[in-house]
């Protein structure tokens, strides 16, 4: 039973950012689990960091984030989570172990015209002008302006821009704020960008190798998790300057009242909110409705201040969306041969990107076994296209558009391959995913579109996740979010510890060095 003296602690959202949370809470607050809740309108915890179904129906992973060393909050909290196939050794351990003992480095990151292509930048000394320009300007100038509007239209066509927008999924109308914070936070991995070095990779996919651990740890403290709980609303009220919640409402249940020693966590938006899911012979449909996340957002931004302003992020799905697929095969044909025309072992070599393609169209040969309990001769690879909105070279509609089968088509006509390969290829069981908010956190904004994490007057209360604000760090990485979960745990409790400043390699001048010879190409 909870402790009534204590107060409950209530997070919104079951992704990592309410995980994360919840772990700190245990670990640096000494709340019971008992006292922690988690409601998540999905059947499924983890959020955007999944992974799912088996060897013989064939697997789905929406997506995946990257990692790097400098991620501290992260590794602060995956070193108290023990790793699943060793307890014995932590999260964190076992991520460093497996990048030592599988490092990437990849020796073919672009595909033209079904041949590697040379991975030279490509960049004229305006175009690392104009990068200067970007990262020395300050953001309060960089409102709502898009990236296209700070570079000229042949900065678009190098390879450096074909590897950087496939790599973190921008888009040129994203906004110039965030193209700035990444060009900054992570400008330490310039010198090995081409061959994606200096990024980590997890043993499995992320759900089995950072999520199920941690709820795993979090149930064994008995931390409680109410699925399918879809909150509609919550209710605030106010008294002078302070503001407390005092009501969570949910769809078909009772609401929940919140007492003043209580304790409210808001994941707000999301990026894989409304996705929709295809097979082989089926595209995904059309996303119906914008999902719980968002729809929650919006009415707490018109009833309250300093809620920001979703639409800003998840109005215009047609430049937030982009789709992927997953394949599973029961021969090792297709992997075979990806090795032989890339020259990396399965797992070491990342994104492979057809950068002439109409889809932009990009794949990952994950090691094997990419889940836990993947089966022997089953091999699992991923894909996405971040122009799904145009009609590809070999099947002519928009990806969106496509079944599993017509997007291997695609793919196949991108690597010309032999029928042997290919027919090995069509035997894939495919799922797609349709994710029509995937990049929304990259969307233009203003500085006070995204709530604090402890709005103004917010006694109760915090926000968590992708859309709220903490300066200089990057949305689109799991960082991110553990960051705001560490900051809430902190601002609701007084206890535990702030975060860690933000890794500044961008003050260091031997990697500001290293990064302007990697731009010119000396």
């Amino acid at each position: 039973m909870p402790d009534a003296n204590i107060g409950m602690h209530y997070l919104v959202g079951g992704g990592i950012a309410s995980l994360a949370a919840a772990v700190f809470l245990v670990r640096d607050c000494e709340v019971p689990g008992q006292n922690i809740k988690i409601f998540e309108q999905l059947d499924l915890l983890g959020g955007s960091l999944d992974g799912s179904g088996g060897s013989t129906d064939g697997y789905l992973v929406r997506g995946g984030r990257i990692f790097e060393e400098h991620f501290a909050c992260t590794f602060d909290l995956l070193d108290t989570i023990p790793s699943p196939d060793n307890p014995e050794q932590s999260v964190k351990e076992d991520i460093f172990a497996f990048n030592k003992i599988v490092p990437g480095s990849s020796n073919c990151r672009l595909v033209r015209g079904g041949k590697k292509a040379d991975n030279a930048l490509g960049l004229s000394a305006k175009d690392i002008m104009d990068i200067n320009r970007l990262i020395l300007r300050p953001e309060r100038a960089l409102q709502r302006k898009t990236i296209y509007r700070c570079f000229s239209k042949e900065f678009f066509d190098t390879n450096f821009w074909v590897m950087w927008s496939t790599m973190f999924s921008f888009q040129t109308w994203h906004s110039a704020i965030e193209m700035r914070r990444y060009l900054r936070r992570f400008i330490h991995l310039v010198p090995g960008f081409s061959r994606i070095k200096g990024i980590l990779r997890t043993r499995y996919n992320q759900y089995d190798s950072i999520i199920a651990p941690i709820i795993d740890w979090l149930s064994v403290r008995n931390v409680q998790f109410e699925t399918g709980a879809r909150v509609n609303d919550i209710e605030i009220s106010q008294n002078g300057k302070a503001r407390n919640v005092t009501k969570l409402l949910f769809e078909g249940t009772d609401p929940v009242s919140v007492l003043p020693q209580d304790r409210v966590y808001l994941t707000l938006g999301s990026m894989t909110d409304a996705s929709t899911t295809g097979s082989n012979s089926k595209s995904p449909p059309l996303p119906k409705t914008t999902g719980g996340a968002w729809s929650l957002w919006r009415k707490l931004s018109a009833q309250y201040p300093g809620f920001g302003n979703p639409d800003a992020f998840c109005k215009d799905t047609d430049k937030t969306t982009w789709m992927s697929f997953t394949a599973t095969m029961q021969s090792p044909e297709f992997f075979d041969f990806m090795e032989e025309f890339t020259g990396n072992a399965t797992g070491t070599g990342g994104l492979v990107t057809f950068a002439d393609s109409g889809w932009i169209l990009s794949v990952v040969m994950f090691h094997q076994p990419h889940f836990r309990d993947q089966a022997d001769g089953t091999y699992v690879f991923w894909g996405y296209g971040l122009r799904g909105d145009r009609p590809g070279d070999f099947i002519q509609k928009p990806m969106w558009e496509c079944s599993g089968d017509e997007i291997l088509v695609e793919l196949a006509g991108q690597l010309r391959l032999d029928n042997k390969v290919q027919g090995a290829l069509k035997k894939a069981i495919v799922f797609t995913c349709r994710m029509p908010h995937i990049t929304s956190q990259f969307m233009p904004r203003l500085l006070d579109d995204r709530p604090a994490v402890r709005p103004e007057g917010a006694e109760n209360f915090a926000v968590l996740g992708q859309y709220c604000e903490m300066p200089r760090d990057t949305v689109f990485t799991v960082e991110y979010s553990v960051r705001s979960a560490m900051n809430a745990v902190h601002e609701m409790t007084g206890k535990g510890h702030r975060p860690p400043l933000v890794a500044r390699t961008d003050l260091d001048p031997v990697v500001l060095l290293r990064a302007a010879r990697t731009l010119i190409g000396v």
